[in-house]
C-alpha cells in the first residue's frame, strides 16, 4: 500500500480513471455487438439506423484513447462495407 499522501491520491485518481475507462470500453463493445447482431440478422433497416450511432461511439472512443485511430478506422470500414452489402 502507498504510504505518502501524494501516492494515496494517485491511487484514488487511478481508480476513478479505471472505472471511467471500463465504462467507456464496455459502451463501445455493446454498441459494436448490437451492430453486428443487426447485420447478422440481415435487418438492413436496423443496421442502417445503428450505423451513425455506432460510428459516433467508435470516434468518441478513439478520441478518448480507448482504441487507436487506425483500429477505429478499421472498425468503421468493415461495418460500413457489411451494411452496404446488406442493403444491396
Amino acid at each position: 500500500m502507498a504510504n505518502t499522501y501524494s501516492a494515496l491520491k494517485r491511487v484514488r485518481q487511478e481508480q476513478r480513471r479505471t472505472e471511467i475507462n471500463r465504462k467507456n470500453k464496455t459502451r463501445l463493445r455493446h454498441q459494436i455487438r448490437a451492430m453486428r447482431r443487426a447485420i447478422q440478422s440481415k435487418d438492413a433497416k436496423v443496421a442502417a439506423d445503428l450505423l451513425p450511432k455506432t460510428f459516433s461511439e467508435i470516434d468518441r472512443s478513439a478520441k478518448r484513447g480507448i482504441i487507436k485511430g487506425n483500429t477505429a478506422a478499421r472498425y468503421k470500414s468493415k461495418l460500413h462495407l457489411r451494411v452496404k452489402a446488406l442493403a444491396a
